[in-house]
């Protein structure tokens, strides 16, 4: 009997009032559907307990959220409209994503993840779109555009696409800038943003700047890319056994 690989979801941290995370549902619904099941990750304990917690899973899907704290980061001032992630939520998640990439976790990062995996592996950051590309098309708002796959890339076997490009939908006005080894740009829009990364040195760490989860029914790249994912968490071997088994 096969096992069901279990996957790891971040939030967002709800901090007025009692804080609560906050996970929507079209996230989820994409693993579920690729085979797997998925736990949500509380945002709060330390480091070690997020150490536990990932050593006992298969997978890691960070997904879209609120804007970074520039500042906090030593990437520049923050700029006047971001809605700035809590402190102590950007301390998890980039803790939780440095340890997927240290210790061979399958990871896959959605618009917010992906740029932290980025700034994970010392990525600079474009604050505004398109304030800091002032000829570039607008990327928020659920706008639909298209992407370039590397053609030989991990992400375009995984997204099983050659050459063609894909239709994408964007929710994002900050970006990434460049990546540094062993990170690789593999995606780009028609102006030459970053749109997807890839580390070169691990068995599944893809970040895409879109939302595949919004793709829509039906078979498309996009649910190949979560069917790839799970692929991948299903080769894993948890630090620690916590099988979920079919009934």
């Amino acid at each position: 009997m096969s096992r069901t690989p279990l996957i790891a979801v971040n939030g967002l941290l709800e901090a007025e009032g009692s804080p609560s995370l906050r996970l929507h549902n079209r996230y989820v619904a994409p693993l579920l559907e690729a085979g797997a099941v998925a736990l949500a990750i509380p945002p709060l304990g330390s480091p070690e307990q997020w150490n536990a917690l990932l050593g006992r899973v298969d997978g890691l899907l960070l997904t879209g959220g609120d804007d970074f704290d520039a500042q906090r980061l030593g990437l520049g001032e923050t700029h006047a409209t971001a809605v700035i992630t809590p402190p102590e939520k950007q301390d998890q998640d980039l803790h939780l994503a440095r340890r997927a990439l240290a210790t061979g976790l399958p990871v896959l990062g959605i618009c917010y993840g992906m740029q932290l995996l980025g700034i994970a592996g010392g990525a600079d950051l474009l604050q505004h779109l398109p304030e800091d590309r002032p000829e570039g098309q607008e990327h928020s708002g659920g706008v639909q555009h298209g992407v370039r796959i590397k053609t030989d890339s991990k992400l375009a076997s995984a997204m099983g696409v050659g050459s063609q490009e894909v239709q994408v939908v964007s929710r994002h006005h900050q970006a990434l800038e460049r990546v540094p080894d062993p990170w690789v740009a593999v995606g780009w829009d028609s102006e030459g943003l970053i749109e997807a990364i890839e580390h070169s040195e691990h068995p599944f760490a893809v970040g895409v700047q879109w939302h595949p989860e919004l793709a829509g029914p039906g078979h498309s790249p996009h649910t190949d890319l979560f069917r790839s994912f799970i692929a991948a968490a299903e080769d894993h071997t948890p630090t620690k056994s916590l099988q979920v088994q079919p009934s």
